[in-house]
């Protein structure tokens, strides 16, 4: 590669960074709103002491009975009334005083509901005169790394390394084709090449800025674990983000217009914001659709960052996601390069 060659590409690659600062919309979007959504999830799902349980009983014995709980707090209240509350939510439990039982009503498909339930029993046969048959103790452990906060910080460092590449790829080509640019572009001595590197050299040099912004805010204020190794993690991140800027370009490689690209992009990241685990492990949907939902690179991403970060685990261990992400960077830029209209 002589001189010329050279400064026509850093000459792109500069360019590619004047047009993003002069986006503050694009700044905000990639460094500033994944800190904001994982301070006010973390502030929302943080560890906190158990919650009392609202329940309800329909005699001033079972009411004490349940108080005696100190997870439980209960109001005395009639059949009907408790009916009622139960149907508005302000109580999770009824306890109904029958000549020869006590029923519990409650709703079986509401964990609180459930908890309640258990809780209320134990209170109530304790009262009773029931006595455990063996004797237990609690070994209460709070360890970092089984937190929400620590499940969901790489769910929404992939889901931004997605969103970040494929936006700022599609949208950027598919404008200058819009405005005839790239047309002046391909008529110039400028090689073709250089046009698509430009894009990956600029996004590799945001990428370092993007990632440590938002892994430093998770591990200051949250305490976020980190027990793999970061050099791995890095390059965790940087396969993430090309293997998106691939997908980027594909879809950005015949579209005209930006309503066009913004369709498709949709189109493309849409099935992975909803079963690619960002924010619930993806194993909560059915294991016929497991296949297809392990082969999508928003998934292989984030277990493969899980993997790294809150297991430890080596890109040794890490291989059947590395794979996926590698087929998602090969083929479709490969059909980028045989489709892509620089008219």
């Amino acid at each position: 590669m002589n001189k010329l060659e050279l400064s026509s590409l850093y000459q792109l690659t500069m360019m590619r960074f004047r047009l993003f600062l002069r986006e503050p919309e694009a700044i905000f979007w990639i460094f500033i709103f994944p800190i904001l959504l994982a301070a006010g999830l973390g502030i929302a799902f943080r560890n906190r002491p158990p919650e009392v349980l609202q329940v309800g009983a329909t005699t001033l014995q079972l009411t004490q009975a349940l108080n005696a709980d100190k997870g439980l707090t209960s109001t005395t209240m009639d059949e009907a009334t408790g009916t009622q509350a139960l149907a508005t939510g302000r109580i999770l439990l009824l306890a109904v005083q029958r000549p020869d039982t006590t029923v519990y009503q409650y709703d079986s498909t509401n964990p609180d509901a459930r908890t309640a339930k258990l809780l209320a029993d134990h209170a109530i046969q304790t009262a009773a005169g029931r006595h455990d048959a063996l004797h237990t103790k609690e070994d209460l452990v709070h360890e970092t790394g089984s937190r929400y906060i620590d499940f969901v910080v790489p769910g929404l460092l992939g889901m931004n390394l997605m969103g970040s590449a494929m936006w700022g790829m599609g949208f950027a080509i598919v404008e200058a084709r819009q405005k005839k640019l790239l047309k002046r572009l391909v008529a110039s001595p400028m090689p073709r090449w250089q046009y698509l590197a430009s894009f990956l050299l600029s996004r590799l040099v945001m990428l370092v800025i993007e990632v440590a912004a938002f892994l430093g805010f998770a591990r200051l204020v949250f305490g976020v674990p980190f027990r793999g190794s970061i050099a791995q993690l890095a390059l965790l991140c940087i396969l993430t983000s090309l293997a998106f800027s691939a997908l980027g370009l594909l879809t950005a490689s015949r579209a005209k217009t930006i309503e066009a690209v913004s369709g498709l992009m949709n189109f493309v990241m849409f099935p992975m914001w909803i079963f690619s685990g960002v924010f619930f492990s993806s194993t909560r949907f059915p294991a016929v659709v497991q296949p297809l939902i392990k082969a999508l690179p928003l998934t292989a991403a984030i277990d493969a960052m899980r993997g790294n970060m809150l297991q430890g685990m080596s890109l040794h261990q890490l291989l059947p996601p590395v794979a996926i992400l590698l087929a998602w960077l090969i083929i479709p830029f490969a059909i980028s390069l045989r489709i892509f209209r620089w008219r």
